[in-house]
């Protein structure tokens, strides 16, 4: 089952920041923007998605094919570094550096530091912004996966990853809670259930085959790994993912889609939503179709500032969407914390 979350757990449990999001996913819209070298591979290896893969004996025009950023054998003072932006801005509560497959060329030091640049800045602004470190110089072992828990609580757009003093690395994942730009928002309907706006799963039944918080990310699904799906139920009852809304606000439409689970989709689906200690429908048990986009216009005028989704008995969801507004109340609140981190 995946762990309850909320914003600041990770300073009671440290084992809690390695279930979030890695806000510098791609699929989130996270890059690399720059990198000081990558003689050997490149940056934008950094941040794939897909698990690092090798094969040894495999030689390109620069030397060994790796799966991963690789700078040259430093012959003078300093150390090389990458920038990232992060896809969704946010408090970052963990770091993980894989060094997978690299043994005799990975660094022996990493740190890594984050500034905040609001908006669309050029390159020139993030190199001049005004950084802070979120992981002091610490070592690193090779082929390995290198993990270091964050304390800092103010919002980041970027990280600058750093190699002490030169080296390969596979992937960086950063992982930490969405703190969304209000602004943006306007007024406006927006999804409440979407991880870009500051939702979050908060627990699942079962997450057999696929992280759960696939279900609320953004864009639509690419395959049937792309969001939440369980194990085969053998017993009685149903599998439910719980979800924690942006804020608490009115939920007037919802999105079920179970696009590319042909053979593999909920039978009948239901939305309970929570408002406190009170809990109502939001969607009964509706019946479902495989492979594809449902959109129901819901009767509610009701706030909540959570939800669980009901699947019966078991099954995948590739997105949930839960379109509303928020309450003055709740704008105010992400207001606040948008200009406290």
């Amino acid at each position: 089952m995946t762990p309850t979350l909320e914003p600041g757990d990770h300073l009671q449990d440290p084992d809690h920041w390695r279930a979030l999001p890695d806000l510098a996913a791609r699929a989130l819209g996270g890059a690399v923007l720059a990198a000081n070298d990558e003689s050997f591979a490149e940056k934008e290896s950094l941040i794939r998605p897909y698990p690092v893969v090798h094969q040894a004996h495999t030689f390109g025009h620069k030397g060994q094919i790796y799966d991963g950023w690789e700078t040259r054998r430093r012959r003078e003072s300093g150390h090389d570094w990458a920038i990232v932006r992060l896809g969704i801005p946010g408090t970052i509560s963990g770091i993980i550096v894989d060094t997978a497959y690299f043994t005799g060329n990975y660094p022996p030091r990493i740190s890594v530091d984050a500034c905040r640049v609001d908006g669309h800045p050029a390159l020139t602004d993030i190199l001049e912004a005004d950084w802070r470190p979120l992981v002091p110089v610490a070592d690193a072992k090779g082929d390995s996966v290198n993990e270091y828990a964050v304390s800092d609580t103010r919002r980041c757009t970027h990280v600058r990853l750093n190699m002490h003093p030169d080296g390969g690395i596979a992937r960086l994942r950063v992982h930490g809670t969405p703190v969304p730009d209000p602004t943006g928002f306007a007024d406006l309907p927006l999804d409440l259930a979407a991880l870009a706006n500051g939702a979050a799963v908060t627990g699942a039944s079962n997450a057999f085959y696929s992280n759960p918080v696939g279900a609320i990310m953004p864009g639509l699904p690419a395959s049937q790994a792309d969001g939440w799906e369980t194990a085969r139920r053998r017993e009685p009852g149903n599998e439910w993912l719980d979800v924690r809304l942006a804020g608490r606000g009115t939920v007037r439409v919802a999105e079920l889609d179970t696009t590319h689970l042909k053979h593999n989709a909920p039978g009948w689906a239901a939305i309970e939503a929570h408002d406190g200690d009170t809990a109502f429908t939001l969607l009964p048990r509706t019946k479902l179709q495989p492979d594809t986009p449902h959109r129901f216009v819901l009767d509610n005028d009701r706030p909540a500032t959570s939800v669980r989704l009901h699947i019966f008995p078991d099954g995948g969801m590739a997105r949930l969407r839960l379109y509303g507004r928020l309450t003055d109340d709740a704008l105010a609140e992400m207001r606040r914390r948008f200009d406290a981190a």
